[in-house]
């Protein structure tokens, strides 16, 4: 028969009373001479937030403690949990001594020891003790553990605290630290060293990284990194700090190496972001380096160039608002600033009105300039540019099912251009269009798919009224399925498209009722005249366009694939690009190439290019990552990388190697080796660990 006593020793005198008591359940209870009472069988014991499970509870109350035989389980308020064969403590379970014990946090880290001392239910002291969060079965050696002389846990700090600790594998002693603290499983945010890592290259020779995090307040915080091999001092630094309505992040390095002993070399960027009154938002970066190799060198990024931004925004349901301004720094041998251009400006709003005469209204007011350092025609060229345009759009569907879309756009724009004697310092441009889009969708439908089949015709007309501009941002158009069907296919607004132009097109949609599609797209433009604007490689030059191909297919599994291919009349290529994207729970893949044809305005040669990105998990354990570019015209690689993940409960091993084949006059060719050994469950920022093997009975 179970017996419970609600309160704990109610009949007991009033000081037990007075420091809090438990509630009790045994499968037996007596009391012997008055002052003793004896919970025996399956003993259960109930204080505040804290729970025990023991065989036997004897509590005397001359000496006002409890005297507990195992096997013992005590469940604090903070998740730790105690195990023990003997133990005497308080009622309150918060002081005393547990031998032959152990001590889980959070399910993590187990610390095991010859005693425990508790005290003031906020300190846990462990002698001759031994930490691991690795699952140990029965009397087996963990794959690694700290043994210290004494370890002192800090319930309220959450903070481990070892003296005279040595860490082992497989039981052998491999590092010896006097002293050591480590945050528990519970703690996010906490000032000590993080994970070390090595790396190896061979501009750099082999080093070491050994980053120390430091907590600025409850939301900043710093991490100085300092990385040290053969050939260079380095100190990097991580800041990042949260605002109510925003946040900062600032990364820096700062070397001294022998391959530039001539100068102390570093970077810096810096970025945030901030929301404004009235629904705005600010973003700005920096972006700065010493010399064009440095980031290369030190892997901190493959950027050949560098954009320092400052921008705001607003996106609302009926406007639109951007401003922008940026600087680019090129790291590129055959580039200079000068000639970039370096300062691009931006700015504009646009504005959207519904139901006006049964279409849509949209309003666009834009301004953008750019400015050189250099003087002379072209090379030092600046220019600036205010413009407006007024847009109407509206469908109409026929009773027989034709879809009629019509588009009638009006625009002014006036340039102001220095430096080149080539054009007016001053020029004003009217721009106006009409188009005219005709399909006629037929649709079948079975139980489980549906198809459409789109015919497609597209007839405008623009008119451009004002003197010639030099081009600036429309120097790589293309040929896509998304301009097909637009009067003006150029991306910017310095030059536009002018005369008649029809487009046809076939557009083919098939989708199943499992959720998957297929999309084929078809088409051709005709010009009244050619544009000089269109270059080879755009598909578009000439009066008769290339033929478009672009397909778009979501598959099964998330197997995605996007591909479009532009073809002359006497069936050559002009461009074609595939990308396949594949996510499983095992697998992440993202490939692609591109080749396009050689263009006397832009390069000598055609381009061809196979990249790919993947991630292999083999095994709950292990995980395989693959990623390189390869230049075919050149028949030889730009850069490879290989990783090697293994992971288990309580370690994660990572192991990068990784080759960059390209070189310049500022850059060699380098090989990157990396190395880094985490040891898990010690903070909960941490990763997150493998899986725990199961232990056989």
């Amino acid at each position: 028969m179970r017996w419970l006593v609600p309160i704990l020793f109610w009949f007991f005198a009033t000081p037990v009373l007075s420091q809090g008591v438990a509630s009790l359940v045994a499968d037996s209870i007596s009391i012997e001479n008055g002052d003793r009472l004896i919970a025996s069988g399956g003993v259960e014991a109930f204080f505040g937030d804290q729970t025990m499970t023991a065989e036997q509870v004897i509590f005397d109350q001359t000496t006002d403690q409890l005297d507990i035989v195992g096997p013992i389980v005590i469940r604090t308020n903070n998740g730790a949990v105690f195990t023990a064969e003997r133990a005497t403590l308080d009622p309150q379970l918060e002081n005393g001594l547990l031998r032959g014990a152990r001590l889980v946090l959070n399910q993590q880290i187990q610390l095991a020891a010859n005693q425990i001392n508790r005290v003031d239910g906020r300190y846990s002291q462990l002698y001759k003790s031994a930490v691991t969060s690795c699952q140990v079965c029965g009397t087996e050696i963990p794959l690694w553990q700290i043994r210290a002389e004494r370890v002192i846990h800090d319930q309220v700090e959450r903070q481990l605290y070892f003296q005279n600790a040595t860490l082992r594998i497989r039981n052998i002693p491999i590092l010896w630290i006097p002293r050591l603290r480590l945050p528990d499983p519970t703690l996010e945010r906490a000032t000590g060293f993080l994970i070390p890592r090595i790396r190896t290259t061979d501009r750099l020779s082999t080093g070491i990284k050994v980053p120390y995090y430091i907590t600025v307040g409850d939301h900043s915080d710093l991490t100085l990194i300092p990385y040290l091999s053969t050939e260079t001092r380095t100190l990097e630094a991580r800041y990042r700090q949260a605002f109510l309505t925003g946040e900062i992040e600032v990364n820096l390095a700062v070397s001294e190496d022998t391959l530039r002993p001539d100068i102390t070399r570093g970077y810096i960027v810096a970025e945030g972001s901030f929301e404004l009154p009235s629904d705005f938002k600010l973003e700005f970066d920096i972006e700065n380096a010493t010399d064009p190799a440095y980031l290369l060198e030190y892997g901190y990024s493959s950027k050949d160039r560098l954009d320092s931004a400052l921008a705001i925004s607003r996106i609302r349901d009926s406007d639109f608002f951007t401003g922008s301004l940026t600087y680019y720094e090129t790291l590129r041998d055959d580039e200079t600033n000068s000639t970039l251009p370096p300062v691009v400006a931006d700015l504009s709003y646009e504005r959207r009105l519904r139901n006006v005469l049964g279409g849509l209204l949209n309003w666009r007011l834009d301004a953008d300039a750019i400015a050189r350092e250099a003087d002379g025609a072209d090379a030092g060229r600046d220019l600036s540019r205010v413009g407006t345009e007024v847009s109407w759009h509206r469908n109409w569907i026929s009773g027989t099912g034709l879809v009629t879309s019509s588009d009638v756009r009006l625009g002014a724009d006036f340039f102001r251009i220095s430096d080149d004697p080539t054009f007016d310092e001053s020029q004003f441009r009217v721009t106006s269009s009409a188009t005219v889009v005709l399909s006629y969708p037929l649709i079948s439908r079975t139980e489980y798919s549906q198809n459409l089949l789109e015919p497609l015709v597209a007839v405008s007309f623009r008119n451009v009224t004002g003197d010639p501009t030099p081009n600036e941002d429309s120097t790589r158009p293309e040929l896509d399925a998304g301009n097909l069907l637009w009067p003006d296919r150029l991306p910017g607004q310095d030059v536009a498209e002018t005369g008649m132009s029809t487009a046809i097109g076939l557009r083919w949609t098939h989708r199943t009722t499992a959720g998957r599609q297929a999309r084929l797209t078809f088409g051709k433009v005709y010009q009244e005249s050619a544009n000089l604007a269109f270059n080879q490689g755009s598909g578009l030059d000439g009066t008769v366009s290339d033929w478009l191909i672009a397909a778009q297919l979501d598959l099964f599994d998330g197997l995605r694939f996007d591909g479009r291919v532009l073809l002359s009349d006497n069936g050559e290529t002009t461009l074609a690009t595939a990308g396949l994207d594949w996510e499983t729970e095992r697998l992440d893949l993202a490939a692609n190439y591109i080749w396009q044809t050689s263009d006397q305005d832009l390069r000598t040669e055609a381009i061809s290019e196979w990249s790919f990105d993947t991630a292999y998990r083999i095994s709950d354990k292990w995980k395989v990552e693959f990623d390189g570019r390869y230049d075919v015209v050149a028949d030889e690689p730009t850069r490879a990388s290989l990783g090697l993940e293994w992971r288990n409960e309580c370690t994660i091993v990572d192991l990068t190697v990784s080759r960059r084949f390209t070189s310049s006059t500022n850059i060699e060719p380098s090989t990157d080796f990396g190395l880094s050994i985490e040891l898990t469950g010690f903070s909960a920022g941490g990763s997150i660990a493998g899986p725990a093997r199961r232990c056989n009975n």
